[in-house]
């Protein structure tokens, strides 16, 4: 029987279009996260990321997080969740006061980051998360800890991810409907940068891509934050249904040729090697085909054509237009397809790598390739627990200064546009 959880410790949930994944983890003596237990399940009720049945999503959920339980040896009651459905937006909001030239005080931090909170109008959407990235002194970006400089005027930039209700309320519902408690609902490309991008490669500027079975998100990052976000209905399993579409054979099968035979690159060889297909009905008489491996990636590379003609029109349209030292890192389970980052390079010009989970100790060698990215970064998400705007409470009696009540209006009102 699994005892009672311990302190400190963090269960992270990724529900997908096709897998439902859990992670409990906890942090060391040496501040490093420790695996204690994974669980996986095929995801039946997600559809584009979004719940398409509750019932077998339901399941799905508490059969995966069971397993970690006994593997872990505990039992939990609360999860970190990650969205990935579409419909995702993200900008960066600033706002700024006037302080008079003094000494910027713990009393200065907290009333422009409460007068942030209270300007937060999303527009009828859900904010997933309103957060304080750096500050801006006197116009001087880029600031981490203000606190103790003169200043003539203070400024936060507030990285706001946002999106519609309905569907994270849908995915909310699910998870409580498995008995667990919601602790926070994460936007997944949020989660998955933290797992597979350096600090450095944030700060330079770099696209995160990352194709789902059913969604490829692609993100943006410049200066350390994420920039701008993009969702294309597409993703492997697209490519799954193209095979078994083309050589009329089951998913399951055509999932397998797609693992195992499947690449992104063509060679001479592959006009000779040969791939049995398994019919699609299961009758005795039905008879099986027999392809060719360059016939199989022509299928491939025919939806691979399309999801990159996308991606580079999503990048332009976040500005990331200017190929030198931009890097793109794919992740996500249809990075795992053999030679997709040679492709990605070719198809869009820059310098493409895969994204692997890293900065989790003990994570089982099954779980640690890009398909699992999201749900390492969702547990160091948790572990890191950054401050939000929609749960902020100041560490003083807010007090606001008369002289700054013009200015107060004037870029709260200013702040509001945004959305």
């Amino acid at each position: 029987m699994a005892k009672t959880a311990p302190e400190g410790l963090i269960t992270a949930l990724d529900i997908g279009s096709s897998k439902v994944s859990a992670v409990i983890a906890q942090r060391g003596d040496g501040g490093e996260l420790v695996v204690l237990g994974t669980g996986q399940r095929e995801s039946k009720g997600v559809k584009r990321g979004y719940i398409a049945d509750m019932a077998a999503t339901e399941v799905a959920v508490r059969e995966a997080v069971e397993q970690a339980e006994r593997i872990a040896g505990v039992a939990i009651e609360d999860v970190w969740v990650a969205f990935s459905a579409g419909g995702l937006v993200s900008d960066i909001v600033k706002l700024e006061v006037d302080l008079g030239g003094h000494r910027v005080e713990q009393a200065d931090i907290d009333d422009l980051l409460k007068a942030a909170r209270n300007a937060l109008d999303p527009a009828g959407r859900m904010v997933l998360h309103a957060q304080p990235t750096r500050y801006t002194l006197d116009g001087l970006t880029g600031v981490r800890k203000p606190l103790g400089l003169h200043a003539d005027r203070l400024g936060v930039e507030i990285h706001v991810v946002a999106t519609e209700g309905s569907p994270v309320r849908n995915l909310d519902l699910c998870v409580r409907s498995a008995h667990l408690d919601v602790k926070s609902i994460v936007a997944a490309p949020v989660a998955t940068g933290l797992a597979v991008l350096s600090e450095e490669e944030r700060e330079l500027g770099v696209a995160l891509v990352e194709i789902g079975a059913g969604v490829t998100n692609v993100s943006v990052y410049q200066n350390g934050v994420l920039t701008g976000l993009a969702s294309i209905a597409m993703g492997a399993a697209d490519v799954t249904d193209d095979i078994a579409s083309a050589f009329g054979t089951r998913r399951a099968q055509a999932e397998r040729m797609k693992c195992f035979h499947g690449s992104a690159n063509m060679s001479p060889r592959d006009n000779h090697d040969m791939i049995d297909v398994a019919p699609m009905s299961s009758d005795e008489d039905a008879e099986g085909t027999r392809i060719t491996k360059a016939q199989l990636i022509a299928v491939i590379r025919l939806r691979l054509d399309r999801l990159m003609q996308e991606v580079q029109r999503e990048l332009t349209k976040l500005n990331f237009a200017d190929p030198v030292g931009r890097q793109i890192v794919l992740t996500g389970g249809g990075a795992e397809l053999k030679g997709i980052a040679d492709y990605a390079q070719q198809a869009l010009g820059r310098t493409v790598r895969l994204g692997r989970p890293r900065g989790l100790t003990a994570l089982p060698e099954a779980h640690s390739g890009p398909a699992f990215a999201t749900l390492a970064g969702l547990a160091m998400f948790a572990a890191a627990d950054p401050v939000d705007l929609r749960a902020f409470e100041p560490t003083h009696q807010l007090v606001v200064r008369p002289s700054t009540g013009a200015v107060f209006k004037r870029l709260l009102a200013a702040f509001k546009s945004n959305y």
